[in-house]
């Protein structure tokens, strides 16, 4: 048997949610209980961008595709970790090329945000440079163990550059536990149609 690690957030109200907004909490709530002899069940409000999730292109670049155009298999397959806990406030290109990143690769980003349970105002981003260098190679997914992939840059060029050049984008993965090197990477969103994106369960095998 493969070792698997759960790479997904537990999703809760007292979860990090982005910049500790109150209304992107999620809300859990008891609708009906054995004490009222009825099944147990429970209401679930959250932002879609909640925890980990896959970000669909409508949610930067007007009239862009939604999330229930991406294909599983984009989602599923060999996938790479690359150890960036070194790396203050951005990722650039500089950062990126000692990897040796190839066209077609999954790859996620291990940094600061993947040791703590809070929201980090200064969290490691993937500064513009950066999301060129990768859009050039032709990469085909980056992950991130922070809520964004990017901050503090006018017109979100970040998310626009890989979007606009195929590359799927992962948030709040959480990469703790995980070592730098090759996996084999499972990401199942939601089945949502329409929209902008889809909390996901995550996890890497190895």
């Amino acid at each position: 048997m493969p070792t698997i690690y759960d790479i997904s957030m537990t999703i809760e109200e007292s979860m990090q949610v982005w910049k500790n907004y109150e209304q992107k909490k999620p809300k859990i709530t008891n609708v009906q209980n054995h004490d009222e002899g009825k099944p147990h069940e429970s209401l679930l409000s959250m932002n879609v961008h909640t925890g980990t999730h896959v970000d669909a292109p409508l949610h930067m670049l007007a009239g862009g595709d939604t999330i229930e155009t991406i294909p599983l298999e984009r989602l599923v397959g060999p996938a790479r970790v690359l150890d960036l806990t070194h790396v203050k406030e951005f990722i650039t290109k500089e950062d990126l090329e000692p990897f040796a990143i190839q066209r077609g690769e999954r790859i996620l980003f291990k940094t600061s945000s993947s040791f703590s349970e809070d929201f980090l105002m200064d969290f490691v981003f993937l500064r513009e440079d950066g999301a060129k260098y990768l859009a050039d190679i032709g990469i085909g997914l980056v992950a991130t163990d922070a809520l964004g992939i990017e901050r503090a840059q006018a017109e979100y060029p970040t998310h626009r550059t890989l979007m606009r050049n195929d590359v799927i984008i992962v948030e709040g993965v959480r990469l703790k536990e995980v070592a730098a090197g090759n996996y084999s990477l499972v990401i199942a969103p939601l089945k949502l149609t329409g929209i902008d994106a889809s909390p996901a369960r995550a996890f890497l095998m190895a």
